[in-house]
């Protein structure tokens, strides 16, 4: 599988008082590449809603937090796929600063109606690239 990757800069609004990237920004620093990844994919959310009130939200995160990110930082988060099932995915993704790995995290994706938060099949032929469900 092909791996995708979304360009983060570091702001001082992602620092704490010690000035290193404080540890939530990470989620959402992954949150967006996700976004970016499905944008990549051809997928609108907001379209994919207002169609079949489908969405996908976190299920579950693993997160190995190895080195901080500093203001100015320039930090590659990268997004792959390690296993679909019918109604979700797992994602490997990875936080680095040049050849260094900062954060890696594991992040299990699940389709649910959104309208009743209840699990649902992720519809087929989404995706432009088709992932094996397994």
């Amino acid at each position: 599988m092909s791996v995708f990757s979304w360009p983060v800069r570091i702001y001082w609004e992602d620092t704490d008082a010690g000035g290193v990237v404080y540890h939530a920004n990470y989620i959402r620093f992954m949150e967006r590449a996700r976004t970016e990844w499905l944008r990549a994919q051809g997928i609108d959310q907001l379209s994919l809603r207002e169609s079949t009130s489908l969405g996908f939200v976190v299920r579950d995160m693993h997160l190995d937090f190895h080195r901080p990110a500093r203001l100015d930082d320039e930090l590659k988060v990268t997004v792959s796929v390690k296993e679909r099932r019918s109604a979700s995915m797992l994602f490997g993704q990875e936080i680095v600063r040049g050849d260094a790995a900062l954060v890696r995290a594991q992040v299990r994706v699940a389709c649910v109606n959104l309208d009743t938060m209840r699990p649902a099949q992720i519809p087929a032929g989404l995706f432009a690239n088709e992932f094996p469900i397994t």
